[in-house]
């Protein structure tokens, strides 16, 4: 999360965009900027069932950091322009790179009655609008955050569904049974890919797509951030303070 928000600013500076892919040593869950988490969940609760937990800088709710991959990317974002633009064109992206390996992915529509809030079902229960969907059920969960002439959108590409140990962890009044289970690439696909694999497929989409446009977005360069960049974000993200704020 350190890293993530610490592009942000690289991403002012040098009026380039960088998009990286990464995996979680330890299972963790992480909680939505805005999510509602005390009351709901406990220390005691997270040790119990064997996970680590981090609050994103971006919104969006729980969702579980195992058997997936994380892609971030961060972008200028130039006065009057609307962030959802660059969100369709980032999820524009994902699902040219997972089309390309052969999964049936669309793009999810409106739906109906509320819009997604903060406190809720976990992150993969329900798709939001525009996220990566197959027949209906969610593949990638994605979050997003606007600061400082700068745009976050990270997320989670489901390799397998481990997002079911939230439940019990997580109770919610608004989460049902019925909820549909997520869509993940062990299902849809002969062999689950590795990591490098989705992040090479990702890497070709977002060459064509920079091609096509003229835009200037690459992978996250060695050596692009030095350990000072995210030593004061590394401290503020491990504060319980942040983690435990609402």
């Amino acid at each position: 999360m350190a890293v993530d928000t610490a592009l942000m600013s690289t991403a002012t500076r040098t009026g380039r965009g960088i998009w990286r892919c990464y995996s979680w040593s330890h299972p963790t869950v992480s909680f939505g900027r805005n999510e509602t988490v005390r009351g709901r969940c406990t220390p005691d609760a997270l040790t119990a069932a064997g996970l680590d937990a981090v609050r994103r800088p971006t919104g969006g709710r729980a969702l579980l950091h195992a058997a997936e991959v994380t892609y971030s990317v961060a972008v200028p974002m130039p006065p009057g322009v609307p962030w959802t633009r660059l969100y369709g064109a980032v999820n524009a992206i994902l699902l040219d790179a997972l089309q390309a390996l052969g999964v049936p992915a669309t793009l999810a529509g409106r739906a109906e009655g509320d819009p997604l809030r903060p406190v809720g079902p976990v992150c993969f229960d329900q798709p939001a609008e525009g996220e990566i969907t197959v027949h209906g059920a969610k593949l990638v969960g994605s979050a997003v955050w606007r600061d400082r002439g700068a745009y976050l959108q990270h997320g989670s590409i489901l390799l397998d569904n481990a997002q079911d140990r939230l439940r019990d962890l997580l109770p919610s009044p608004r989460a049902t049974s019925a909820a549909q289970p997520p869509a993940t690439l062990t299902e849809l696909l002969p062999a689950c890919p590795s990591l490098s694999t989705v992040a090479e497929a990702l890497e070709r989409a977002l060459a064509t797509q920079m091609a096509r446009s003229g835009g200037s977005v690459a992978p996250l360069p060695a050596n692009e951030l030095s350990a000072d960049d995210v030593s004061a974000l590394t401290q503020h993200y491990h504060a319980p303070d942040w983690l435990w704020r609402r």
